[in-house]
């Protein structure tokens, strides 16, 4: 069949269930273990704490559907494109660029671009990234103060979200100095950070590759100055994640404390290699390749796993039968884990940088809505917020449940037992909602009676029938956190293969740059030209006005 053909027949599917109740599905017995994988399956890694359970049978995906949604996959040719990304061919073809971030994961491999094994030069960096983290957290490397007490790095974008949320994730882990990020150019955002800072025992990364990115070199350049107010030589307490070796050099940074990586890794996909820095020194080289390991094995999976039990194409596939057939428009990621707090953002970023698209690879306008807004924030925190419109508003918001089995303060574990008891009962109220009959009991035990009985009742009537998934896992690790990340980057870019759009590249993000840059000079007291539209008038004499 053609793609189009399948998207019709999905189109025709999503009618023919659109009625039907998820929790019908549940007659068969069954149904729990056949829409659920485990990874890496039926082996004894959930002894070492490496297994995970996708559970999507709260879904109204049936067996028809799935194997529909699978023959989408074959017909876009999700195979075919994925094996062409790992043998480094330039499927950013917009930018004529490889896409080979998961060469930063798999060091003891070989990968060839252009007839060239990279490996070498991977291999290199992260030798060099494993002496610099050792040397900060043994003291070898010291601030003119002592030993290295707090690490800042200075970044934005794919430079900042992945490391701010990974230390983030991982803080039990951490061993090392204490980390902290500064990414936006409101200058709030330097001052809190700095201020219960010692310049004189902190180290600075500034993560940019070409080392003109205006937010990240803006904030570098301010914390340069704080830490010259109290240091002789600022550059000796900085490093640099950049390419750009002579504007490095300018900055006063020495060359063996820059690492730099290749215009194959994107932005979004790089906290694997250099960007990873300020992870590595938190929680240690070792751990730090842990990391990488979560992420290798994800990637064997991803590449060998039979569609029908291969994690990233499922979790693809719930996607766009949710976002691209049955036409809802936004899914909540819901971590049931303080510290997963900026998965959301950075999944936002993951997935609406790479599929906020509108235009095919071959420059058609798409036929089918494309990336979904993807928003959340932590369990229980949002129970008490937002649950409110996805279980009982006129939007049907599919949601993503993580979760691990057990937490990591063992004193603690009653608060562990309610977050589970809360994660659970939220996937089973959205999928079971409460009918009138109930909701009326209820009112009328509430006292309620008359008129005022049905009114009240139905206030408490849950509709029910609203999709969820459920990802699983014994612990939240290194490991466990490389695995999850890999399994978003794969599910996305199986989103923009079926879609037909290029997930590597973000040109959507050029053109406020561009008018940020000519807008600068007129809010100095600059000539306005004459085409200026009324409403950025207006504005700009607003903020003349208020001095």
């Amino acid at each position: 069949m053609t793609l189009s053909t399948i998207w019709d027949r999905l189109d025709a599917q999503a009618g023919r269930v659109s009625a039907r109740a998820i929790a019908t599905l549940f007659h068969d017995r069954n149904r729990a273990a056949a829409f659920s994988v485990r990874f890496p399956g039926q082996s004894a890694a959930a002894v070492h704490g490496e297994e995970m359970l996708f559970d999507f049978s709260k879904t109204n995906i049936d067996e028809d559907t799935l194997e529909l949604l699978i023959e989408l996959a074959i017909a876009a040719g999700v195979q075919a494109r994925r094996d062409a990304m790992f043998a480094g061919r330039r499927i950013n073809e917009t930018e004529g660029r490889a896409v080979l971030h998961t060469a930063l994961r798999n060091p003891e491999g070989k990968v060839a671009l252009d007839g060239q094994d990279v490996m070498e030069g991977v291999r290199e960096t992260l030798l060099r990234m494993r002496g610099f983290a050792r040397e900060v957290r043994g003291g070898g490397i010291c601030g003119q103060g002592g030993p290295i007490t707090d690490v800042v790095n200075i970044g934005i974008g794919g430079s900042d979200l992945g490391p701010a949320m990974a230390c983030l994730a991982l803080a039990p882990f951490h061993d090392g100095p204490r980390c902290h990020f500064i990414s936006n150019v409101d200058g709030a955002h330097a001052a809190d950070t700095l201020k219960d800072l010692d310049p004189e025992t902190t180290l600075v990364i500034v993560a940019s590759k070409t080392f003109t990115t205006i937010e990240t070199m803006t904030n570098a350049e301010t914390v340069r100055g704080w830490m010259a107010a109290r240091v002789s030589d600022p550059g000796a307490q900085f490093a640099a994640l950049s390419s750009a070796l002579d504007r490095t050099a300018d900055f006063g940074i020495a060359p063996e404390r820059v690492f730099g990586f290749e215009d194959w890794v994107g932005g979004r996909y790089s906290m694997w290699g250099p960007i990873g820095l300020s992870l590595m020194i938190a929680i240690g080289p070792e751990r730090f390749d842990d990391f990488l390991a979560g992420g290798a094995a994800m990637d064997a999976h991803f590449r060998s796993a039979p569609l029908r039990s291969n994690l990233p194409v499922l979790l693809a596939l719930v996607g766009l039968w949710h976002a691209q057939v049955l036409g809802h428009a936004t899914r909540a990621v819901l971590p049931y884990d303080q510290r997963l707090a900026r998965l959301p953002a950075y999944l936002q970023q993951l997935e609406m940088e790479s599929n906020g698209k509108s235009v095919t690879m071959s420059g058609q306008a798409v036929s089918r809505p494309t990336g979904p807004v993807v928003w959340g924030e932590p369990g229980t925190n949002g129970q008490h917020a937002f649950y409110q419109l996805i279980h009982q508003g006129t939007q049907v918001v599919p949601c993503e449940f993580l979760v691990a089995a057990r937490g990591h303060e063992p004193e603690l574990a009653h608060h562990h037992r309610l977050l589970l008891a809360n994660v659970l009962a939220q996937s089973k109220a959205l999928m079971e909602g409460r009918g009138l009959e109930a909701a009326r009991a209820i009112a009328e035990k509430a006292g309620f009676v008359g008129d005022e009985l049905d009114r009240q009742a139905r206030h408490r009537v849950f509709p029910g029938n609203r999709p969820s998934t459920t990802l699983i896992y014994p612990q939240l690790t290194p490991r466990m956190l490389g695995q999850i990340v890999a399994l978003y980057e794969h599910r996305v870019f199986t989103e923009g293969v079926i879609l037909g759009i290029n997930s590597f590249d973000q040109w959507g993000v050029e053109l406020g740059k561009e008018l940020a840059k000519s807008l600068e000079p007129l809010l100095a007291g600059g000539a306005r030209p004459e085409t200026l539209d009324g409403s950025t008038a207006q504005l700009l004499d607003f903020v003349a006005a208020a001095g």
